[in-house]
């Protein structure tokens, strides 16, 4: 019977999410999802107040999806009604049974950092937003990197897991340093220390220092990484000697969470060295490399044009 149940709901909840279904069902699942809200018993000291815990999850979805995709309004109330339900099911039902309040990080045109209360260090990139939880519980040490790029320092702890979801990838480790590299058309993992599991749809590759995991295309390989690449470039002053100019621009996309549109392909060969303090703004590294290459670097927006 809570099989059947759950499948329909599942079924349903899948329909709406591609707007297949009739209005009579949009109407079930947000009468199915207020009555349980309301009428089910909440234990406000192990799980927190019942109107905090779905707007905290509904903020998440918001992110998740992002703004511009709409979204029917059941789900305010299905993302805590769920809980409710499954422990009036004797799901979850257990002393200490309590919901992560998730905090989100934005870094706007300058990379920043933050250290998580397991004393992990994030470091993340210009034009990203990082979601993690008040205060872990539970067995595993979840959380998200919604956009953009990030460096983790995780704290070691064999017996909590730390798992990272990254667009549609997750990375688990128990204590390492690595950076994760989020587009729109791909996902990499780069380890500098520890080891590192990345999956992908039934797809899993472990990996070690100097290696890369890569998603793209819905196809998930490991390669050996670029060495430029092993050190945590968000948090130290950097000197790229006799680099080429591809490689610079590679490191500042990560880095300030922009992307370049460039003409003339042949100067991305071009040799230089550029000091990049750990602090300085795009537009100070830019006017660097315009003064060393008399190219003509332009920032609008999160577009860096070359001329």
């Amino acid at each position: 019977m809570i099989k059947r149940i759950k499948h329909s709901l599942e079924h349903l909840i899948d329909k709406s999410s591609r707007n297949k279904t009739s209005i009579a069902e949009e109407n079930l699942l947000n009468d199915f999802a207020f009555d349980q809200y309301q009428n089910s018993k909440w234990n406000e000291t192990t799980m927190g107040n019942p109107d905090e815990v779905s707007q905290h999850i509904y903020e998440g979805i918001q992110l998740r999806i992002g703004k511009k995709k709409s979204f029917n309004p059941y789900l305010k109330y299905m993302a805590a009604a769920s809980i409710l339900f499954l422990v009036g099911l004797g799901f979850f039902f257990k002393p200490g049974f309590s919901v992560e309040k998730q905090l989100t990080f934005k870094t706007l045109d300058t990379p920043k950092s933050i250290q998580l209360n397991d004393g992990s260090k994030i470091y993340l990139a210009a034009n990203s937003i990082f979601q993690y939880p008040e205060k872990f519980l539970g067995d595993e040490r979840k959380v998200s990197l919604l956009k953009g790029n990030a460096f983790f320092e995780v704290a070691k702890d064999k017996t909590h897991p730390f798992i990272i979801t990254s667009g549609e990838i997750k990375t688990r480790v128990v204590g390492t340093s690595f950076h994760i590299q989020l587009s729109k058309s791909k996902c990499e993992v780069i380890v500098v220390t520890g080891k590192v599991n990345v999956t992908s749809k039934g797809q899993s590759v472990d990996l070690v220092p100097n290696e890369e995991a890569l998603f793209e295309s819905q196809k998930l390989t490991k390669q050996l990484a670029d060495k430029s690449y092993l050190v945590n470039w968000y948090n130290i002053d950097v000197t790229l000697n006799q680099t080429t100019l591809k490689q610079v621009i590679t490191i500042l996309q990560y880095k300030y969470g922009v992307s370049f549109q460039y003409d003339n392909a042949h100067v991305l060969a071009m040799p230089l060295t550029v000091f990049i303090k750990k602090d300085a703004s795009l537009e100070n590294v830019l006017e660097q490399i315009n003064y060393i290459t008399n190219l003509k670097f332009r920032v609008y927006g999160e577009i860096v044009k070359v001329d």
